[in-house]
């Protein structure tokens, strides 16, 4: 086969005006795109945010998912803004240009629910907390970068570059966002139907793929959603029966007193702190009291988490409108706009309540302990 491989900046003008050079000049017998039929939904169906079920995120358990996910589209269409192009526009112009032509539009890219989704479950609750907080702290601060910048960006060695220092610092992340899906375009590039295909990738993945054209590929392996860690899932069980024997040996050593003070300790560290998240997030009056009632009750319930509760809460008071889910896009640009979009706020409720009432848990147990006088 003849695979032409175009490497883009996903927010370049010249990336654009290349696809559809190449692909008028080539005529391939099929199109190869960088995108899952999720992202392709949401790049041609700018409304898809409306269908959007906000109770049903929560109590899938994929709030914190989600978030990601907007967190990142949030960067790329920030940069895309400020450069005044379409986030994702060669890959539209690529398929526009490849059914122009006549050619197959072949969709390569993995499921992004089922890439975030193994990289949320390889890593440990603090790197959960240390990403979050470098994300959505960091990802707007993009006045320094310039159009010339984004260009460079397809140097194949300054990239080689940069992806070592991200394999540095965040081999979890590199793994499974990058390697992971260099292995996957390269085996749905190079099983496309046709003779000559052209594909269209980010420039990050070119060195990937061409060094995985000969390799043998397990595809099925690279879909597979680990299931969450039995350590992680054993502790969740553990623990909660810990602090229950941490209450009894403080009601028989101490007496009444001693067990009072440690429930006392454990309800306005847990409680106090999942309540601090939800102001954090500017959660609702209720959201707030619903915080800090139920984090001591959920920490000890291995299968119920504090932001569930107040996620749902929060989808109550203030349940999203119609203005919430068009505006979404462009609120999803700015820090204040997290906060002030209904649909956001909500995931940074269940986010928050949850980190601060984990938080309280670590912070409550020494104090507990403490006061046995061991």
């Amino acid at each position: 086969k003849n695979i032409i491989l175009i490497g883009t900046a996903h927010v370049s003008k010249e990336s654009a005006q290349l696809v559809n050079q190449i692909i008028m000049e080539e005529k391939p017998d099929t199109v190869c795109v960088e995108l899952c039929q999720g992202r392709y939904q949401s790049l041609r169906h700018k409304d898809k945010w409306q269908e959007m079920d906000i109770f049903k995120v929560i109590k899938e358990k994929k709030a914190s998912v989600l978030l990601i996910n907007l967190l990142l589209a949030a960067f790329q269409k920030k940069l895309a803004s400020q450069f005044g192009i379409k986030a994702g526009e060669e890959i539209l112009c690529a398929i526009e240009s490849g059914e122009q032509i006549g050619a197959h539009i072949e969709l390569v890219d993995r499921g992004i629910q089922i890439t975030l989704n193994r990289f949320w479950r390889s890593i440990t609750f603090w790197e959960k907390l240390k990403l979050c907080y470098q994300i959505l702290f960091s990802l707007f601060d993009t006045q320094d970068i310039t159009e010339e910048d984004i260009e460079k960006m397809k140097n194949e060695d300054v990239l080689h570059t940069l992806l070592e220092e991200i394999g540095k610092s965040q081999p979890k992340l590199r793994s499974i966002l990058i390697d992971e899906r260099d292995k996957f375009l390269t085996h749905k590039i190079r099983s496309a139907q046709g003779q000559k295909i052209v594909a269209v990738v980010g420039a990050g993945h070119v060195p990937g793929i061409k060094a995985s054209l000969n390799d043998e590929i397990n595809i099925e392996e690279l879909e597979v959603i680990p299931s969450k860690q039995s350590s992680g899932f054993l502790l969740k069980w553990i623990f909660p029966l810990l602090i229950l024997f941490l209450f009894g040996y403080g009601f028989y050593l101490g007496g009444s007193k001693g067990g009072k003070e440690m429930i006392l300790l454990w309800i306005l560290a847990t409680g106090t702190l999942a309540a601090v998240g939800a102001i954090i997030a500017m959660g609702h009056p209720l959201t707030i009291v619903s915080s800090f009632l139920a984090a001591p009750l959920t920490t000890l319930h291995p299968l119920i988490a504090v932001g569930w509760v107040s996620g749902l809460v929060e989808a109550f008071t203030r349940k999203p409108k119609v203005k919430d889910f068009e505006n979404l896009s462009n609120d999803i640009q700015s820090i204040r706009g997290f906060w002030k979009n209904n649909i956001t706020r909500i995931l940074l409720v269940v986010v928050f309540t949850n980190f601060g009432a984990s938080f309280g848990t670590l912070v409550a147990l020494p104090m507990m302990i403490r006061t046995l006088n061991l």
